[in-house]
This record gives C-alpha cells, structure tokens and sequence, in this order.
C-alpha cells in the first residue's frame, strides 16, 4: 500500500470520487483546497479515498483521460498552483485511487481564479486577509539568506573550523556513508556551506571568523539575563562578538548559565529524586530552536531571560504564517532549512517535526504545565515554568513510565490526563492541539487498551480519568518493598539515611523506615559494618552507626 494513505497529515488532502467527478462534485472548492496547499507546504491531493477509511472502494475505477480533464479545469480555476505528476494506483484491496502532487509556490502568492487567497493551517483550508496577507506577501518575496553568496572563498577561513564541521559530521550517526565518503569540499557544498568556491552566509556561520561573522547583516547574537525575586537584573551576559559558530554557542551557553541547572528535591518513595526547574534536554531544543527560526534579515538578539518561577526565550522573527501556538505541536515549517539540516545532521536538535513533542513529554514526565508561546510578526517568544503543577503527578507518572512501554504520545496525553483528574475528550483534544476525534484516539487508545485510563459516557460527554487501580498498584508496590526489599537497595536507603541521620541506633533508623523486619535491617547493618562501609561507637543498647570516613 502507499505510504500516502498510512496516516493523514497537513500535506495531504483526501478526496472522495463523488466530490470530484459526476454532478454533486465541486471543483470550485477543490481548488480552493489546491490554493491552500500550495500557499503553505505543497502537498498530495489524494482523490477516490474515503476520509474515514482510508481506503478505495474494492471496485472503483478511474479514467485517465477524465482525471486529465479534471487537472485541466482546477488549472483554470487557481493561479500560481503547481498541480503534477497525476498517478492513477490500485490499492490492496483492487479499487482505483489517483495521486496529484501540489508543488508549494515558493515566491509568488496563489489563488483562486477569482482572487481570493487561502492558506492551510492544520488541516482546515483558512482565507488569508489584511495583515495576514502582506506577512503571506513578505514570506513569498523573502530571499533565502542562507544560501546568499558571499565574497569570502573557502581559503579565507580557518582551516581548523572546515576539520572541526567535517569532522563532526563524520561522527554522526545521522548522516549516511555516501556523504561520509565525500572529501572536505563536498561535505561542504552538499550542506550549502559553499556554493562554486564562494562561502554562503550558512557557510560564514559555521567556518567563519569573528570578523567574517560581524559582516553578516545580524548574526548570532545572544542575551543572557538574569532576575531576582522582584524582577531586578542581577547578572547579564553578552555573546555578540560573533568568535563561536552555532554549536560551539550552544555549549558555551549550557556551560555559562548556571541558573538553568538549579534542582529541587521531592520524595520519591523510599528515597529523593532531584528534578531540575528546566530538564537540560527541554532548554536545548529551545535554543536550537530559537538559533534555527530566527529571521536573519531583521535585527535583534535572542533573549534568554531567567527569572524565579520561569525561563523565557524571546527570537527576532514571529512564528511562519499558518503555525499557531494553538497547532505548534502538530505544524513543519522550516525558516532556515539548510541551517536545520547542520543542526539535525550534528545531532543538535530532534528530528524534523518532532521537537515540541520532546518539549512536551519532557515537561509531562516532570510534571510541569505545558510551554507559553507568544509570537508577533516580529518575534516569538516562548516560557517554559520551574515549580511543578502537582508532585502526585510527578510520582503516578513515574511509576508508570516505569511500569509500562509509553509512546511519547501516550505521556502527553497521560501527563493531561492526571492533572485534570478527569477530563472531556473535547477538552482533551483542544489541550493535544488535535482537530478530531480520530486522531484524539490515536494518542489514548494505547492507554485505554492498557487499562491506564477508562473512559466514561460517549460522543460529545466522553470523557477520560486515570483508572483507580492505577494508584493502589502504586500503593501495593511500595509497601511491600520495605518487606522484601533485595539486600542491595536496602544498603543505598541505609546510607541515604545515616548521611540525614548520622550516629543513628538501629532502632532509630528502623523507626524511619516503618514496615521493614528489624531483624532483616539488624543484619544488615551489622554486615555494612563488617565490611566496612559503616562505623559505629558506644555499647550494648546506646550503640550507634554512621557512613565510614573513606579515604
């Protein structure tokens, strides 16, 4: 079967025969579906599918030449749309469907033979008017910046930085052989880095020096700002002399900012867990998303702004048209391509398309409120928040993550999902940036299956609540453990405790650990300090122990 028809997505359309051919089709308003496509990301009109099925019927056939003819008039009916490479297939099951490719229009406008102008946004077809339409207009007429030509030669810059990119990208283990294989050069000219012996601004970017970096029109350049409780600056510091290519940047910066690597402690059953205000893996792919969707043609630093309960990042360049803060979860749109593809090459940042859904699981599993996203024509700014929404969701979570195979998906969905206690599939769907009910069952019907979450009522009063079962498996696993409780994990919680406790009496440390056989830690104990590991003064009943001094 085509890959096209295994899942649904903003660059494909399904089509019924009925709306295309015969006398209830409307041609008019496939076209307008055609300018949609074309003005966002191009796409696949895929004609003969039932929405719903995702299948032909067994017996359905397609003409070629009325398919032609079909072309021919949706030409009439657009301007500025590539339609191409019509393909009529046989599915599976015997039944026809066809294939038309709708090329994206790169630098003009598309629209409909009447003037009018649409755009795709998710997978509803929406009029671009007044703003919106000069913002369309100025991303149709932008020119690509990366690939901009300079007057520096490959000769010009460091040696050292032209080793040090091909290097890194013979490391990798996303890039394939074939372009391994390549000399230096090639390396270079294959991720537009050079173009005919000239140096590209992308190029500048990453083999540059800093004095080839200050020519460029606004490189990168970075704010770090930090705030006291009473939103007071007390630290700052400034990467604007352009001596780091993007990569080095990023370290420099994980190196520099301390504040994002402050913890806090919460019970975690027996012991503590330590969870950071910002999980490291979320700050990273906010800043390699703020390096790589900036707009290089308008001025302006990033901004990383930290403050007591919240981190912002702030980038010149607002979200392209047709991505919201209510469908970023769900939208592609690539600003700078060939840039995100040094980025993915390096392993710097997640796979095209999947970046806030790392955002999204990873503040899920630590229990904290999903991203607030602002944008403007001008910027984007996004805050992600320290403290956690509620510690019980934290420890349900981890338990299950730890209990069960979760897809990313399913700990999105989950994370909602205990948060809200219970939760309307519509609600549901609106907070999962989700269109429809379909695709709302594909994030927690894996959960429903497992018996993780039930359901409750139906259609429009469905809704979805963590099943009960759930924390009394929580509550049954953890007492239990005190009891019977493998030697190793006991030695770690008798240290963990002695370091809060130490010259502790056995009955005193038992005391702290109510449920467990005090024979069992009495034995314990006693071989630690055989072994070594733990010390002890004092006599018969006032005998106390604590952590060996190793040298």
């Amino acid at each position: 079967m085509d890959k096209l028809l295994e899942s649904e997505t903003n660059k494909i359309e399904y089509k019924s025969l009925k709306k295309v051919f015969g006398n209830n089709s409307n041609l008019k308003d496939l076209a307008k579906t055609c300018v949609c496509m074309a003005n966002a990301q191009g796409g696949y009109l895929i004609i003969g599918i039932e929405d719903k099925d995702k299948l032909p019927p067994s017996t359905q056939t397609i003409d070629q030449e009325e398919l032609n003819k079909i072309i021919k008039t949706l030409r009439s009916f657009t301007d500025s749309v590539g339609l191409v490479n019509p393909e009529i297939k046989k599915h599976d099951n015997g039944g026809e469907y066809a294939i038309i490719q709708i090329y994206p229009s790169l630098k003009t406008i598309a629209t409909t033979s009447d003037g009018r102008v649409y755009i795709r946004i998710g997978d509803e077809c929406v009029p671009v008017k007044g703003e919106e339409l000069t913002r369309l207009a100025h991303e149709k007429g932008a020119f690509q910046w990366e690939l901009v030509t300079t007057r520096y030669t490959i000769n010009d810059v460091p040696q050292e930085n032209i080793i040090k990119f091909t290097d890194d990208i013979r490391n990798s283990d996303r890039v394939s052989d074939f372009i391994k294989d390549k000399e230096n050069y090639e390396i270079l000219e294959h991720f537009h880095l050079i173009d005919n012996g000239k140096l590209t601004n992308l190029g500048i970017l990453w083999l540059g020096d800093y004095k080839q970096r200050g020519k460029l029109n606004y490189p990168l350049t970075i704010q770090y700002i930090v705030y006291n409780e009473y939103e007071e600056k007390i630290r700052k510091i400034e990467w604007n002399l352009n001596q780091y290519n993007p990569k080095e940047l990023l370290l420099e910066i994980e190196k520099e900012a301390i504040e994002l690597n402050y913890s806090f402690e919460i019970p975690n059953g027996l012991f503590r867990k330590q969870v950071r205000h910002y999980n490291k893996a979320v700050i990273r792919e906010l800043l390699i998303n703020a390096f790589a969707h900036k707009s290089y043609t308008i001025s302006g630093d990033i901004f990383i702004s930290v403050y007591k309960d919240r981190l912002e990042i702030k980038n010149p360049g607002g979200l392209p048209l047709g991505v919201t803060k209510d469908n970023i979860l769900h939208q592609v749109h690539r600003r700078n391509p060939k840039l995100i593809d040094t980025f993915k090459a390096l392993n710097l940042m997640e796979s095209e398309g999947s970046g806030y859904d790392l955002i999204y699981e990873k503040l899920s599993l630590d229990g904290k409120r999903f991203p607030d996203i602002e944008s403007d024509i001008n910027y984007m700014k996004v805050t992600i928040y320290s403290n956690i929404v509620d510690e019980d969701v934290l420890q349900i979570l981890d338990f299950l993550a730890n209990h069960y195979q979760l897809t990313q998906k399913e700990i999105i969905a989950l994370g909602v999902i205990i948060r809200e206690k219970k939760i309307s599939g519509f609600d549901l769907a609106r907070i999962l940036q989700l269109q429809d009910d379909e695709r709302l069952r594909n994030w927690v019907s894996g959960l429903t299956n497992k018996n993780i979450v039930l359901t409750e009522g139906r259609t429009k009063g469905l809704m979805y609540m963590l099943n009960p079962k759930v924390i009394s498996s929580m509550e049954h696993n953890l007492k239990p453990s005190l009891k019977t409780m493998e030697e190793h994990t006991l030695r770690a919680l008798i240290k963990e405790d002695l370091k809060a406790h130490p010259k502790s009496k056995i009955s005193e440390i038992h005391q702290r650990m109510d449920g467990l056989d005090i024979k069992y830690l009495r034995r314990v104990v006693y071989k630690m300090y055989e072994e070594g590991e733990l010390e002890r003064e004092g006599a018969n009943k006032n005998m106390v122990y604590f952590l060996a001094n190793k040298k």
